[in-house]
């Protein structure tokens, strides 16, 4: 039984999206990851950290989910900025159910508890993405009432267990740091907090290390050369 975390699925069975169009890296990437999937038993549980399905409804991602539930163990899902499929908890919790994807569950507003950890995160936000001149604070703003959320229902739930921190977005990347987010895991103190987004040659650009009293690491598939990084047995 062990804890594993991986982002950027990127995931189109529908064949919509291939990804090979981004580079070698990415060629057979669907093969790649049922293959290092593989290895994992169904007593154990993987965070996929955003960017999952290129579908742009759940029933677009439909076959994409499947490929994700046959996959050994619970998976627990986070939102990232291409996942145009994601709705409310309660709608997505019960597509799951109709549909009988029973290893998928979602981490948003939420948290979950594995071992002697509390499981906690939410998509975050990045500079780049608002840069013409948009909503960039209310949306920083808005997920960082959704990182808190997640990390007083840790707090509540599992006062006792040591939380750990699931990031779609980068909070800090080539000089840039997103306060209002940092501010929460300083305060929260989670032992490790885990990212994804970045791609290709912006992998050299990630911050890997610690601050403070937090650990970051890039767990983008590309990264990780689709293998899920695991955290704890």
């Amino acid at each position: 039984m062990a804890l594993y975390v991986i982002g950027d699925l990127h995931l189109s069975l529908t064949g919509k999206k291939p990804m090979d169009v981004f580079g070698e890296r990415w060629a057979n990437h669907t093969e790649r990851l049922r293959e290092s999937f593989s290895h994992l038993t169904d007593e154990d549980v993987t965070v996929l950290a955003g960017d999952t399905s290129w579908g742009m409804s759940l029933e677009d991602a439909l076959e994409d989910f499947r490929f994700i539930d046959a996959l050994p163990g619970r998976k627990l899902l986070l939102k990232g900025n291409h996942d145009f499929w994601w709705g409310t908890a309660k709608k997505m919790k019960k597509f799951f159910a109709d549909h009988e994807l029973h290893t998928l569950d979602i981490l948003h507003n939420n948290s979950f508890v594995y071992g002697d950890y509390a499981l906690c995160g939410t998509r975050g936000w990045f500079y780049e993405e608002d840069a013409q001149d948009t909503h960039t604070g209310k949306m920083i703003a808005r997920e960082a009432l959704r990182l808190e959320a997640s990390f007083l229902s840790a707090r509540e739930n599992a006062p006792d267990k040591t939380p750990l921190c699931f990031l779609h977005y980068p909070p800090i990347y080539q000089g840039y740091q997103c306060a209002a987010l940092l501010e929460l895991i300083d305060r929260y103190r989670p032992m490790r907090c885990y990212y994804g987004h970045l791609h290709g040659a912006t992998h050299r650009r990630a911050f890997e290390g610690r601050r403070n009293a937090t650990d970051y690491a890039l767990i983008s598939a590309d990264y990780l050369n689709f293998i899920p990084k695991k955290i704890c047995e």
